[in-house]
């Protein structure tokens, strides 16, 4: 007698609950979003305001990096501000390699905080864990008004053990509509559902909808071929990428490109889905020029990828 795994079953019935649904869906559209690019093209009188304040949230002890990954790519990919609300205590200071960076110690006041920076653009996620601090920083980015919020990694995680979490999400998407992306990898997909990585893995598109119908949020569900969907756009894929990504900091590179993008374009006539879209395609496609070089798949590094993204994205003007 075959033996089962024990999430055998959890993946056979999600699989049968969308076998219908996978019937009659037609294949996602390939995403076509680098001609959005040329929107970006700055004006010779612009100043750091026009190109937006982007705020970042995270950066727990032991997990600093992930922070410091996502502020570096608001920087490269244009953001006239980037501020990192560190949680660890002992990075909280200057960088001296990336002086541009404006690191502080994140307030035990969020609410305060949030509405005296007063951010164009508010990411959290990357290194955020789960401590008192890092649910506070959550509930008061969910609550900040109207500007678009980049929710990931860690923070993802909280809305999935919190019910109270996830109605706030709900609550801001319905006063302030396509202002509020998600970007998880199969796992944080799979604890928002309450499935396995592995049945995600086994009907991504069908995951995608649920995920959008759960949290009423513009969703990227990351890995080969990421997919993009919101409440009022159809399932896109991105038919770029390669495995040279699967190196921990890829996400936290996205999240802080998304923030970027989405900044800039609140002058420069970017919504968030845009953004987004912008933000996916142009990551993988930099992957991909630098595999071409033969900078890559092995030993690709997040870093790396920042700067690639830079150069095309200033091709692409």
């Amino acid at each position: 007698m075959a033996l089962l795994h024990p999430n055998s079953s959890r993946i056979l019935c999600y699989e049968a609950a969308h076998q219908s649904d996978t019937m009659d869906m037609t294949p996602p559209r390939e995403l076509k979003s680098l001609e959005l690019i040329t929107r970006l093209k700055r004006a010779p009188s612009e100043h750091k305001g026009s190109a937006g304040k982007v705020l970042l949230v995270g950066g727990a002890p032991g997990m600093a990096g992930a922070l410091m990954l996502s502020g570096k790519a608001a920087l490269h990919l244009g953001a006239g501000w980037t501020i990192l609300e560190m949680l660890d205590p002992t990075s909280a200071h200057a960088l001296p390699e990336q002086a541009e960076l404006m690191v502080r110690l994140a307030s035990f006041n969020a609410r305060v905080q949030l509405e005296t920076t007063a951010p164009d653009v508010i990411a959290i996620g990357p290194g955020l864990g789960f401590s008192a601090l890092a649910k506070d920083w959550l509930i008061a980015s969910l609550c900040f008004p109207k500007v678009p919020l980049v929710i990931d990694a860690d923070a993802l995680n909280l809305i999935a053990d919190n019910p109270e979490f996830l109605d706030l999400l709900k609550q801001r998407n319905t006063a302030f509509p396509g202002m509020t992306v998600l970007t998880p990898h199969p796992g944080e997909a799979a604890h928002l559902l309450n499935i396995t990585a592995a049945a995600i893995q086994a009907n991504r598109t069908a995951a995608l909808s649920d995920l959008v119908k759960l949290t009423n949020s513009i969703v990227v569900l990351k890995g080969q071929h990421t997919l993009v969907a919101s409440p009022l756009h159809p399932v896109e894929q991105c038919s770029q990428g390669n495995p040279g990504m699967a190196i921990g900091g890829m996400g936290d590179v996205l999240t802080g490109t998304i923030a970027a993008l989405a900044a800039q374009g609140i002058r420069h006539n970017l919504d968030l889905w845009e953004s987004s879209c912008i933000g996916i395609q142009l990551h993988a496609t930099a992957a991909d020029s630098l595999v071409a070089q033969q900078i890559g798949p092995i030993g690709l590094t997040p870093s790396e990828l920042i700067l690639e993204m830079r150069n095309l994205l200033n091709k692409l003007l």
